[in-house]
C-alpha cells in the first residue's frame, strides 16, 4: 500500500512527535514487526467478529484502509485536520471514500455518530496528558468491544537507545509521555474496562476488553 504520512502534529493535551514512517519501511526487522502487531491485532477482531470498527485516532489512515480491503467495515478518526486530509487523499489512491475519515478530538466523540461494535485505539494513549479522560470518553461510546495498543515500557526505550536514536531523552520517542510496563497498562485499562485478553506483539501490549457490567 502507498501512503502518505505527515511530519507530526500537535495540540493541547496530546503529542505526536514520532514520524517514523514504519507502515511503509523497507527495513526487513520492522517490516517483521509491523507484520507480528497486524496479525495480533487482526486476530483480536476475527475473535470479536465486529459489524463495525471505529479507530480513534486513526493518524494517516492505514489501518482504516489495511483492513477495510480485507471485509472490516470500519472508518476512522483523528483530532488533526492535518492527517485527516492525508488519510482522505490516501483513501482516493486507492480508490476508497475519503468520507470514512473525520475529524474529530476524543473530547468531541459523541454516541450518535461515533459509536461502533469495536472502538480501536492504537499508540495513542501514550501521546495524552490525562489518558484516563480519554478512556471515559471513549466507555460512553458504548461499544462491545475495545481494544488499545501502547508500547510497551522499558523495553520500547531500551529498543530506541539501542539503534542509537534519542539518547539525550534516555530513548524515549519524541511525543510518548505515558511509560506502561505490560502489568501497569492491563492494571490502568483494569480501572475503566474489563480486559478479556492480552497479547504481547514484541514490543507492544494489546489488551481486548469490554465495558464493566453495571451493577
Amino acid at each position: 500500500m502507498k501512503i502518505k504520512l505527515s511530519r507530526g502534529a500537535q495540540q493541547q493535551g496530546v503529542v505526536f512527535g514520532n514520524a517514523y514512517p514504519k507502515y511503509t519501511s523497507k527495513n526487513p526487522l520492522v517490516k517483521w514487526l509491523m507484520k507480528n502487531f497486524e496479525s495480533h491485532i487482526e486476530d483480536l477482531l476475527k475473535q470479536i467478529s465486529p459489524e463495525t470498527i471505529h479507530e480513534v485516532g486513526c493518524g494517516e489512515g492505514f489501518w482504516v484502509l489495511h483492513w477495510r480491503k480485507k471485509g472490516f467495515k470500519i472508518r476512522g478518526s483523528d483530532f488533526s485536520s492535518l492527517v485527516i486530509d492525508i488519510a482522505k487523499k490516501n483513501a482516493e489512491q486507492m480508490g476508497a471514500d475519503p468520507n470514512l475519515f473525520s475529524v474529530r478530538s476524543i473530547e468531541e466523540l459523541n454516541t450518535t455518530e461515533d459509536s461502533a461494535e469495536c472502538i480501536l485505539c492504537l499508540e495513542v494513549l501514550e501521546h495524552l496528558e490525562k489518558p484516563q479522560f480519554a478512556l471515559e470518553k471513549l466507555k460512553a461510546l458504548e461499544a462491545r468491544h475495545y481494544v488499545f495498543s501502547v508500547p510497551q515500557e522499558p523495553v520500547w526505550r531500551i529498543l530506541n537507545v539501542l539503534r542509537g536514536k534519542y539518547l539525550t531523552s534516555f530513548g524515549n520517542t519524541p511525543g510518548h509521555l505515558q511509560h506502561w510496563s505490560r502489568g501497569q497498562f492491563v492494571k490502568f485499562i483494569s480501572e475503566h474496562f474489563r480486559v478479556e485478553k492480552t497479547v504481547g506483539p514484541f514490543p507492544w501490549t494489546v489488551v481486548l476488553c469490554s465495558p464493566k457490567s453495571q451493577t
